[in-house]
């Protein structure tokens, strides 16, 4: 999956590969420094490997990351977001809505039932996104920033364990 993204048509957004990590890491680490470490959702996936990755290039460059994770909701698989990471001079250009598409769009194809993300409800909305009130995230959460985009389960409730 290789396509230009929406607003710019010098980046592209790529399946990531295991050559793109340590360039990832970067941009993520940029974007959201240490205290990252502490947030809930990323103790979550230090418990999982990724299932999927996409990644916003500009020539051969890595200027945006993002990523799936296996996980399950109550008795139900599903697949957590995050974290969107663009590199500051980029983050106006849409690279962030754009990786989130190549997301939802992977999640489709795989006939997933849905997908988990702790986010900000008006920017995600535009994608399907809704809150989540039943779900339990293990951690401290801003409970409405739980947001769910079903698929082909219209919602979910429980306790969300890492798979893997």
């Amino acid at each position: 999956m290789t396509h230009s993204a929406a607003h710019d048509p010098t980046v592209r957004i790529d399946v990531e590969t295991a050559a793109d990590a340590a360039a990832v890491e970067a941009v993520v680490l940029a974007a959201f420094g240490p205290g990252r470490f502490a947030k809930t959702a990323e103790r979550l996936r230090e418990q999982m490997v990724s299932l999927a990755g996409f990644v916003a290039r500009e020539d051969h460059r890595v200027i945006g990351s993002v990523r799936l994770w296996p996980i399950r909701v109550g008795d139900t698989d599903a697949l957590f977001l995050g974290p969107i990471a663009v590199e500051a001079v980029s983050r106006r250009a849409g690279l962030g809505a754009d990786l989130v598409a190549a997301c939802v769009d992977h999640a489709r194809a795989e006939g997933v039932s849905g997908v988990l993300l702790v986010g900000d409800m008006p920017y995600f909305s535009r994608f399907g996104f809704a809150p989540s009130p039943d779900v339990d995230l293990p951690g401290p959460v801003d409970r409405r920033r739980l947001l769910w985009l079903p698929l082909t389960v219209p919602s979910v409730s429980g306790p969300v364990r890492p798979i893997g």
